[in-house]
């Protein structure tokens, strides 16, 4: 049961803040990209690269390692269903940390299985068995529903995980009372890994589209397909707005038990303008 007794709405300046310091930002990795993180993102921003069946792992791990060469805290998906087996990871593994990686993201991914993982748990246990090569691990979390998962299994999988995780990235929504209620429930089922809020960055509808073209007709698909309504509530007037949404989360991120510890910024490789974006919010909260 939620708690209803404190402001379900109200903007708390200090949290949104907090939120917006603690942001780490996903780009993809296409061939600009490595330019626009080193020419807008400040170095202790961590950075997360996408993994795409259309370009492969390799794409994703060129680009992170290039970043943590730079000095960023870089963080490679590592799609469970695009490695073959465990000792393909033990060597994406070892390429990765001697690079200087100490951060992964580990999702199932949309593409078929190419070996011996159909899911992100049956990787993070073989990472386990490895020796646990990264210090920082995190896993995808569905405040709403998965369109090929149940709800209560999306949730029994983050407590199954729990022992090869260090947090969790949601994933997007646009309603903060669905993120309420999936962090109370993640909380109630002693799911305890702290939550990184997944939110999109300032979006031009016309650039999305292009963006969606470089990564492939069947990724763009996909997106859109787990992510219905978002170009239209992106693009509509009086719509969705990320700094409006900060402020109706921060009740629940402003609740110490509930272990909301940041951002996950979806930027669409627009990068500059993400960056623009978040200075902007935290100038205004120094002033007000």
């Amino acid at each position: 049961m939620r708690n209803n007794t404190r402001p379900r709405r109200a903007a708390r300046p200090a949290t949104v803040k907090r939120l917006l310091e603690n942001a780490r930002y996903e780009v993809l990795p296409t061939g600009t990209a490595y330019d626009k993180v080193c020419a807008h993102v400040p170095h202790h921003t961590p950075v997360t690269v996408t993994a795409s069946a259309s370009k492969g792992l390799e794409a994703t791990f060129e680009l992170s390692l290039r970043l943590a060469a730079e000095g960023y805290v870089a963080v490679p998906h590592l799609a469970a269903r695009m490695v073959h087996d465990r000792a393909e990871l033990a060597e994406i593994a070892r390429r990765l940390v001697d690079g200087g990686i100490t951060h992964v993201f580990v999702p199932g991914g949309d593409a078929d299985p190419v070996g011996d993982y159909p899911d992100a748990l049956s990787l993070l246990e073989d990472l386990t068995a490895i020796g646990n090569p990264f210090g920082h691990v995190g896993i995808t979390g569905y405040p709403e529903s998965h369109p090929t998962i149940h709800d209560d299994l999306t949730v029994q999988s983050m407590w199954d995980k729990r022992r090869h995780a260090t947090h969790i990235v949601s994933n997007l929504t646009f309603d903060p009372e669905v993120i309420d209620s999936w962090v109370r429930r993640l909380r109630r089922r002693g799911v305890t890994m702290p939550v990184l809020l997944g939110v999109p960055g300032p979006i031009d509808r016309a650039k999305l589209l292009t963006m969606a073209t470089r990564i492939g007709v069947g990724e763009s698909t996909r997106f859109l397909t787990k992510h219905k309504g978002t170009l239209a509530r992106l693009a509509a007037p009086g719509g969705f707005t990320g700094e409006r949404f900060l402020e109706q989360c921060a009740g629940t991120a402003s609740e110490p038990d509930l272990l909301v510890a940041g951002l996950h910024v979806f930027t669409f490789n627009q990068v500059a303008e993400t960056e623009a974006w978040r200075q902007e919010m935290l100038g205004r909260l120094a002033v007000a």
